[in-house]
Order: structure tokens, then sequence, then C-alpha cells
């Protein structure tokens, strides 16, 4: 029997038994739909995260004083640290005269604490960070109107502050220029006034995590001088971290063992503490590779449905071939031979599957696309994906129809016409 023959009579076996035929189909859908959606999503997980990273600052290095062996030991505690095992002022300067022309800038940071800028019943929720002038290139902070923190602001331990755009359409009528308004912001013991010499952007990534306060109750960082900020909390002179901006022609990992070969030799006879150097370009990559297996990994285990889907398949084409056996001992008896059956009803398996895969591609491209807008990276499954999934669920129809057709192919004619 010719093939177009078969695939007639498999469209036609389909219409006559149409609700049969989609629960059948049904394992296939969703094991590919499910597939396909989860690939999506975590393709635009990863584009979502790698581009929080990349905001981040994709040439940037992280140094940080971790105690030695900090693996088995835990999180270095802060206030453990003496003044003397922190990175100073002193050890930076030498560092850029040696490494100078690789570095577009340094950033330092420091934690203020938290509070509440208040102006009668206004009021935004902030966070004190403090920072020097390098932290604005690092960190790709984008300001929208006045200056970042100056280097005199840092000499002079100014009392100065660069806010967000929230906190301005929260204290602030939309005419009333900010720039040059003092502010208060209440801490848990004292309460300090700060004027407003710059206004930036403020930006919600995946990596701060989401946030089930309402729009006006959001926290955002208000800078100030690094002095100043370790003035108002007694802090010593030293850092624990800081992050160096390389230029885009710098070697990072070469500026990676540099910057830790340099630190580690004011360390050398420490017992207690080292210094450990990371790139935010192997971070990235380490990111990357965790979430593609996991998203794998995911899409494996909904892949399992399609086991399930294939085991329907064989299973209502066994129930086919004890429906029809009468027709196919008339078939045989009028000679058709084996293979003409086997074809027949292995290409009705694949039909099935081949029409659920297509339902299933559909829903999975449909889904996949409404989950990753959510994640704000809209996106749709790449060809090789769907070109798989095709194939697969092909594969599916005649690893699942093989033994029924052969089944039906091996019938003894005589028995099958004197079936009932």
């Amino acid at each position: 029997m010719y093939l177009m023959e078969n695939i007639k009579l498999a469209i036609e076996g389909l219409k006559s038994n149409k609700m049969r035929s989609l629960l059948t189909m049904l394992g296939i859908i969703i094991g590919i739909g499910s597939v396909i959606a989860i690939v999506t999503v975590g393709n635009s997980m990863t584009d979502s995260v790698s581009a929080s990273m990349q905001s981040l600052g994709a040439t940037n290095i992280m140094v940080n004083v971790q105690e030695v062996d900090q693996e088995d030991k835990g999180p270095t505690n802060t206030s453990s640290i003496d003044e003397s095992d922190l990175i100073t002022d002193e050890m930076i300067d030498k560092y850029l005269k040696i490494y100078g022309n690789n570095v577009e800038a340094i950033s330092l940071s420091s934690s203020g604490g938290s509070g509440k800028a208040k102006e009668g019943r206004l009021y935004a929720n902030v966070g004190l960070t403090g920072v020097n002038e390098g932290y604005v290139t690092a960190n790709n902070i984008n300001m929208t109107s006045g200056r970042f923190v100056k280097e005199g602001d840092i000499k002079s331990n100014r009392y100065v502050a660069v806010v967000s755009d929230k906190l301005v359409n929260n204290m602030f009528s939309p005419n009333e220029d900010p720039l040059g308004q003092e502010i208060k912001v209440t801490m848990d013991d004292s309460i300090q006034t700060f004027t407003i010499v710059g206004v930036y952007k403020y930006e919600q990534t995946m990596l701060m995590g989401g946030s089930s306060s309402s729009e006006k109750d959001i926290r955002t960082d208000l800078y100030i001088p690094i002095t100043t900020c370790k003035k108002l909390a007694s802090e010593d002179k030293g850092y624990q971290y800081l992050t160096v901006m390389l230029t885009t022609d710098a070697d990072s990992e070469k500026a990676v063992n540099d910057t830790k070969d340099f630190f580690n030799t004011y360390y050398k006879n420490s017992t207690k503490y080292e210094i450990d150097v990371m790139s935010m370009e192997s971070m990235m990559s380490s990111v990357t590779s965790m979430m593609s297996t996991i998203s794998i990994a995911v899409a494996v285990i909904a892949g399992i449905s399609l086991i399930v889907g294939g085991v329907g398949v064989m299973n209502i084409m066994l129930v086919s071939v004890t429906e029809r056996t009468r027709e196919i001992g008339t078939r045989k008896a009028l000679g058709a031979r084996n293979a003409s059956i086997r074809v027949q009803f292995v290409v009705e398996a694949i039909i099935i599957c081949g029409i659920g895969g297509l339902i299933g591609i559909a829903a999975g491209i449909t889904l996949g696309y409404l989950g990753s807008t959510l994640l704000g990276f809209p996106g749709f499954p790449s060809i090789a994906i769907i070109v798989i999934a095709v194939l697969f669920s092909m594969l599916i129809g005649v690893f699942f129809g093989y033994y029924p057709a052969n089944k039906a192919a091996r019938l003894d004619p005589i028995e099958a016409l004197r079936y009932e």
C-alpha cells in the first residue's frame, strides 16, 4: 500500500475517533509544550541575570579580605576583623601606581545602615551607602541631574548626598528642583541632615531580588562620601572589600592574578586573613552555566511525560489493532504483505504523535513567550529546539507504534477473519 494511502487511512481513523485521538495526543502535547516553554523561560532567566550582572560591570574584579580557608569556616565576620587586617588607602595608591594603566576606576563603599528621609508627612526609605568618586563609574550609576560624590567631598567629610529619582518623587513636587535642598534622615539613634547634590535613576535588577513593598515604600540607596559614612558609623579607616573596574583592553584573567598577588604580599605573614579576587566575567560564566544546567535538568524531567504519552500511544494502537482484526485479516487474504500492514500502523502512530507534537510546539511557544515576557526578556525558542521536538515526537511514534504494528502484521489471516 502506498504511503499516501496509509496517511489518508490514518487521518480517517483519527477523524472517526476524535476524542480518543485527542486524549492519546494529550501526553505528547503536554510533554513537548512543557519542554519548549521551560527551555524558553530558562533562556530568558539566563539573559536577565546576565544583563543584571553586565550592568554591574563586566570588566569589574572584586577584591575581598577573607579568612584563610574560608570555604571551611563560612562567611567572614566583618566585626571581627581588626583595622590592621583591612585594606588601606596606602595599599590602593601603591596598586594604582603599578597597575593604573589597566584600571578605569576603583570603587569603595561602606554601609551606613538604613533610615527614613522625612519632611512633614512626606517620607522615603533609604539605605545610607558611603562611596568614593570611582563608585559611579564601576557600578554604572545613571545620573539624571547634578553630580556624584567628588574627591573634595570625601576629604572634607561633607554632608552631601546623591539620591534616587524615587526619593525625589516621594519628597518633592514635580516642579521643585531637589538640587541644593536639605534632607533629614532619621536613623535609629540620630537625625542627620544632608544637602542633595545629585539625582540618579533607580533601577531594580533580578540580583537585587523582587520587592513586596509598594512603589512609595521601596528602599533606595542614598550615597554619601565614604569618610562621612565611616564617621557616622564610628568605623575604622580600612576597607574589607573593593571593586576594581578594568579598562576594556585589559586582560581580566591576568589582572585577577596580579591583583591577588599584589595585595597578598601584605598578608603573607597573616595566619588569619588573605585576599581573594574574583572577576565579574568568571562569575557571569559560572551563573550562566549553572542556570543552563538547571534549565536542562528541569526540561528533562518535564520530558518524562513524553514517555508517558508514548505508552498511551502504544496502548491506543493495541486497542486499534484489536478493533480492526477482521479488517487486517481481509486485507491479508487479498494479498497485503506483512510490511504493508506494519507500515500502516506505524504511520498512524507517527501521525498521532506528529499532530500532538505540532500542537505541543504551539502551546510551548505561547507559554514560553508569556513566561519570558513576565521576566522582562520576551523570547522565542530556537529553531533547533523546535526541530528536535518535532523529530522526537516522530521518533516516539515509530518507537511506540512499532510493537502494535508488528503484532498486526503477524496476525494469521484465517484467525483474523474468524475473530469476533
